[in-house]
């Protein structure tokens, strides 16, 4: 039977040294490196997503398509992207770490060249969900790497330098795809990105470690699969800490989705001008995972979510009370949102290891059932309710609040059941 869920407790794991897996030569990377190296993994999701974003009346064009028909190619790859990593991090805990990531970057790379070649919109669907199964591996598998190889604070500044790294592509991936766009076409965003991946591969291929060695592995098969997703899924703790995360990046997700309606519409920005919403959010994120990175090992982590929500809470009652009495503009309508991402970057690294340490034996299936709630959640904001909210800023504005009070109510209910649990068991 599996550890039962919620346990009160859970002892600090040592430090494990990073096995090398033959036959392979690995040159050993330094926390940074490895840092890096995840980063520019995790960095497929928002090239992914982002970085076509200002091409969108382009692809409507060439391909003779409906803007709803190219808004749904960011539907299916967010559905294919939430389906598949739900396995990433189980396939790991069997196969490895890094031959699922080596595996993953190969499907990823055709999926994109495909993108680039589709002669339809119904075969950029199709491609694109090859990107989707695909680019959650990195983001997936990366954590599960850090919390094989560190505990507590080591663990925490490893995960936010992580966060600091991957937040450089938000920013610049729709300012590429503008100038890409302006100069080349839509095609040309995906071959870069197809580049990008190759390169990506054969640097992990030369220096990605393997940090689950054989003996650890769990075994792939129906039985235990069952009983470890049922375990997590019954969770309470889990479904509270998972679902600060997965509400936070909503909020944030909210405003990415709607950029290609809002910002030509709302604020009438052209396809290079998209660095007005991306360039302050990237920043909040950069700095607040910063903020963490430096916080870690100094104050507890449920003192440090405390303080994320103190940025958040502010950034969303001054968007709201801004825009409920004046029309949007700049700077205003886009400058909360770098209080908006320097809060949930705070609390990001804690709420993920909390979530994690749930069930340490299986950290890769914890990690994918995290990214899972997150990304489903991403989908459904992309799919629906974006698109209904995307007419008017303070929709926005005020389903942007939503997100963030309801991970609030998470938190805070998930303090309040561990406390219960605790002097039930004393």
């Amino acid at each position: 039977m599996l550890t039962p869920p919620d346990p009160p407790n859970l002892p600090k794991d040592p430090v494990i040294p990073v096995p090398l897996p033959a036959p392979h030569k690995i040159a050993m990377l330094s926390a940074g490196g490895l840092a890096t190296l995840l980063a520019a993994l995790s960095m497929l999701g928002p090239f992914s997503i982002d970085a076509y974003l200002p091409a969108f009346p382009q692809i409507r064009a060439d391909l003779r398509a409906s803007g709803l028909e190219v808004q749904q190619t960011l539907t299916a790859y967010m559905l294919a992207f939430a389906g598949m990593v739900l396995w990433h991090g189980a396939l790991s805990d069997a196969f490895g770490r890094r031959n699922v990531i080596l595996v993953a970057l190969v499907v990823f790379a055709i999926g994109t060249f495909g993108c680039a070649s589709a002669s339809t919109v119904h075969y950029l669907w199709v491609f694109r969900i090859m990107q989707g199964v695909s680019a959650g591996a990195g983001v997936v598998v990366g954590r599960a790497i850090i919390r094989d190889l560190y505990s507590d604070a080591p663990a925490a500044r490893l995960l936010s330098m992580v966060t600091m790294i991957f937040s450089i592509a938000p920013a610049i991936a729709p300012v590429l795809g503008g100038w890409i766009v302006t100069f080349f076409d839509w095609r040309a965003i995906f071959l870069a990105l197809c580049i990008y991946t190759a390169a990506l591969g054969w640097f992990c291929w030369k220096h990605l470690p393997e940090t689950m060695p054989k003996e650890k592995r769990q075994p792939f098969n129906p039985r235990f699969l069952a009983e470890s997703y049922k375990a997590i899924f019954s969770s309470f703790l889990f479904h509270m800490k998972a679902g600060v995360t997965a509400l936070n990046f909503a909020g944030l997700f909210l405003y990415i989705a709607a950029a290609p309606e809002m910002l030509p519409e709302q604020l009438h920005l052209g396809p290079s001008e998209f660095a007005w919403l991306f360039v302050p959010t990237v920043s909040g994120i950069f700095l607040g995972a910063l903020a963490a990175n430096r916080l870690a090992g100094r104050m507890d982590f449920a003192r440090q979510i405390r303080m994320g929500f103190f940025f958040m809470l502010g950034a969303i009652v001054f968007n709201v009370g801004y825009h409920a009495f004046l029309p949007p503009s700049l700077p205003w309508t886009v400058a909360p949102m770098f209080f908006y991402t320097f809060g949930s970057s705070i609390i990001a690294p804690g709420a993920t290891l909390m979530a994690l340490d749930l069930f340490p034996h299986i950290r890769g299936t914890v990690a994918s059932c995290q990214s899972f709630a997150s990304t489903l959640l991403g989908a459904v904001v992309a799919g629906v309710i974006a698109p209904a909210l995307s007419h008017s800023v303070l929709a926005l504005a005020l389903g942007q609040a939503g997100f963030g009070l309801l991970a609030l109510a998470f938190w805070v209910t998930a303090r309040r059941y561990r406390r219960r649990r605790l002097r039930s068991e004393m």
